[in-house]
This record gives C-alpha cells, structure tokens and sequence, in this order.
C-alpha cells in the first residue's frame, strides 16, 4: 500500500526549498514503465517551468493542488495566453486536467506548493515533451523574467521578448 500523508509533503516540500530548480518529486510509481505515473510535484515560487505541450494523442495531466497554490497558463503557438486557471489547496479550484497537445506552463504561487500529478505512462524523457520556441531554455538568463510574467500574467498577454 501507498500512502500520501504529510510526511511525505513535507519532505518533498523541503527538498524543492533547497534544490536550485526549487522543484522536487515523490514518486508513487514503481518505474517509469508504469502505466500510470502518479506523483507529488514540490514547486517554489521562482522555479522555472518552460512552456511546453505533451504532442502523443493521449497525454493529458492531471494536477491537483495539495498544499500552497498554482497558476497553470494555456498558450497557443506564439505563447500568447488563451486561459489561466490558478488552483489551491484552499479552493475554489483544487484541480486541473490539461488536454494532450496542449501548450502550458505551471508556476508556484505559494511557498510549500504541493501538487498531485497524474498522467499516462510509460514515461519516456527523450519523446515526453515539446518545448515551445518562444520561451527560453532552463537556466537561461531571462528565465526569472519568465516566472514573474508567469505569476501574473491574464488572457491575451504575450510573452516577453528574449534577448
């Protein structure tokens, strides 16, 4: 059996605080062979998570607020914002699926932000995701440029520009 209790939150939680992606997980899948991968996804406020979409037909996500807070941003193919649903432990929006082939983004809008993540499996590194162009690699200078138009950006915004 497996539990989600928070001890675990808690020490994922820690570990994201310290880590220079301010992002940690616990993983409840066996390997990524899985069918389903199902883990708690730790996000600080300032980690950078580029923009990317999950182009096989059945690779949606499913994440679930737990502790803290989250913006989950939709883009179309230039990176301007075509919905924004921020979710939290506290409601009024706990969770959010996003759809196979879809441009997103997740940013901590909390510290402590907990996430339960749910997706299909197996999970293949090389084949998981397409990163969109128009947002900046990880580690990358403008990438904290990013995360602040991420925290706040609305429907309609386009993304800063990349220098």
């Amino acid at each position: 059996m497996k539990v989600c209790s928070s001890r675990e939150m808690q020490n994922v939680s820690a570990k994201a605080a310290i880590v220079p992606r301010l992002r940690a997980q616990h993983e409840f899948h066996a390997s990524f062979q899985d069918p389903i991968q199902r883990f708690l996804n730790a996000i600080e406020p300032g980690s950078y998570v580029r923009p990317h979409r999950h182009s096989a037909v059945d690779r949606w996500e499913w994440f679930q607020a737990l502790a803290g807070a989250a913006g989950i941003l939709i883009f179309d193919d230039r990176g301007t914002v075509l919905e924004r649903v921020d979710i939290s432990s506290a409601g009024p929006v706990y969770g959010i699926e996003i759809p196979s082939g879809v441009w997103h983004t997740v940013v901590s809008l909390a510290p402590g932000t907990v996430l339960f993540e749910i997706k299909p499996g197996p999970y293949v590194p090389l084949t998981d995701k397409d990163f969109a162009q128009w947002a900046p690699a990880e580690g990358n200078d403008n990438c904290p440029r990013f995360v602040a138009w991420f925290s706040t950006a609305a429907i309609r915004d386009i993304p800063p520009e990349v220098s």
